[in-house]
């Protein structure tokens, strides 16, 4: 519906709209500007008191000879700031202000005048508790969209970074930013992700990131190994922006989602390039071997146990001291759902609580459950060490698709012994060769298809580049 020019009847419309007598957070005022009525629309606590104050004070020493005829002269002459905007569709108006944004509607005037002197509450951009670094910057991404943007921006000073914006939700209409630039983004990928935004039909993002990744890329949801790398690290961003890839940020979500990426992208980390290129490589190399023993160890060990005479002289020690009460298989099943319920139990616990309840666990589940015959030191020993090594990596997506794979390895090992063990190690290199990125290519470039330099920059951290004259 469009704007008219009664004054009362665009402020009845607009007060129906937003259930202004309902509401106590929607906030109008009626006031004077060069002897014509005015309204001003805002919802309280998302508004900057003092812009609005100054505004006013401004407003009421206007003469009636200084009004202009239209609501494009008043906006240029009359409001002293710099983010004004005029709306004529009232429903657009509406979802302004319900995003913070002002509304000013003067008599007179068949258009609503919108002032962005919005704020919202917000917190600190300190180091993220999960992407932490030993060397490097300290802040992390928040929940306020233009937060997220201003710390890009102050890392890439370049015209060429483009961010648009984007709404999804009929309810929500949660606002969306494409970050890329210009001269380096897959422009036939960007128009995809554009195309597949602007045609969602959901009523909210109510999961954020999650929700809209699982709108424009909903194939294949039964391969676990993660289509995108989220990360709450402006830095990072800020370089897998400068590689060419998009970085898509959602408000109220204090991460981005970086696309397209492959399994070489999601175990990259901030560390491998704050450190000199040998200790980089090292660090990149520990990580790509540890994630691959969390994936094989607990089933190489459990084929070996149910096949004694292929265990050399040398690995001896990896025999069980004891026999088992219960079967070894059980054993590590049990534990993987164990150790899930442990993590959830220590998200849940007050901060005051960890220690103690930790301490508690600690000896309950390690000495007591060894020493009752449920589980054996050694099964113990191997399912600790794939728990902690499953955190050497930041993405718990990844660490979740070994996890899967390790218990269907498991699984097969203890179905058909040998045989098992090696199907279920050929369905985990399926399940990661014929997986594809977003963008359709494969998810292991440069091994397939090969490429030698580029492979060489995924293994080895290279140096940082330079400008070349």
């Amino acid at each position: 519906m469009k704007f008219s020019s009664d004054f009362s009847q665009n402020i009845n419309a607009f007060k129906d709209a937003l259930h202004a007598d309902q509401c106590f957070d929607v906030v109008y005022r009626t006031t004077e500007i060069g002897g014509r009525m005015c309204c001003l629309f805002f919802v309280d606590g998302m508004t900057k008191d003092d812009v609005l104050l100054k505004i006013l004070q401004i407003f009421q020493s206007v003469k009636p000879e200084d009004m202009p005829k239209d609501a494009h002269a008043f906006s240029k002459k009359l409001i002293p700031y710099g983010e004004i905007g005029l709306i004529t569709d009232q429903s657009q108006a509406v979802t302004q202000l319900l995003s913070g944004i002002t509304c000013l509607f003067v008599e007179g005037y068949d258009t609503c005048l919108t002032i962005d002197c919005r704020t919202y509450p917000a917190r600190g951009v300190s180091e993220p508790e999960k992407d932490k670094v030993m060397r490097g910057s300290r802040d992390g991404f928040v929940e306020t969209l233009i937060f997220n943007t201003a710390l890009i921006r102050r890392r890439i000073r370049d015209a060429k970074l483009i961010m648009e914006i984007m709404t999804a939700g009929e309810s929500s209409h949660t606002d969306i930013a494409l970050c890329y630039m210009k001269d380096r983004v897959d422009e036939k990928l960007l128009e995809t992700i554009k195309q597949r935004i602007a045609n969602l039909k959901v009523d909210a993002l109510t999961m954020n990131q999650e929700s809209l990744a699982e709108c424009i890329y909903p194939h294949k949801w039964y391969n676990p190994f993660p289509k995108f790398k989220f990360t709450e690290r402006p830095d990072a961003t800020a370089a897998c922006i400068l590689e060419g890839s998009i970085a898509i940020l959602v408000d109220n979500s204090p991460s981005a989602m970086v696309l397209p990426s492959s399994v070489f992208d999601i175990i990259e980390e901030a560390d491998d390039y704050y450190f000199p290129p040998i200790t980089g490589t090292y660090l990149r190399l520990s990580r790509m071997s540890i994630s691959l023993l969390t994936l094989i160890l607990t089933p190489l060990w459990l084929v070996l146990l149910q096949n004694p005479e292929a265990i050399p002289s040398w690995l001896e020690f990896i025999r069980l001291s004891e026999p088992p009460h219960v079967p070894v298989f059980y054993q590590l099943l049990i534990l993987e759902f164990a150790i899930d319920g442990l993590r959830l139990a220590a998200i849940n616990t007050p901060s005051m609580l960890t220690t103690p309840l930790s301490v508690i666990a600690g000896i309950v589940l390690g000495e007591y459950s060894v020493k009752s015959g449920w589980f054996n030191s050694e099964t113990m020993l191997y399912m600790a060490f794939v728990t902690v090594a499953n955190y050497s990596q930041a993405s718990f997506e990844l660490g979740y698709a070994l996890k899967f794979m390790r218990v269907l390895i498991l699984i097969l090992t203890a179905l058909f012994n040998w045989y098992g063990f090696w199907a279920g190690i050929i369905l985990s290199l399926c399940a990661v060769i014929f997986n594809k990125t977003i963008a359709g290519k494969s998810y292991i470039y440069p091994l397939i298809p090969f490429h030698l330099n580029e492979m060489k920059k995924r293994f080895l951290r290279p140096r940082l580049p330079h400008t070349e004259k």
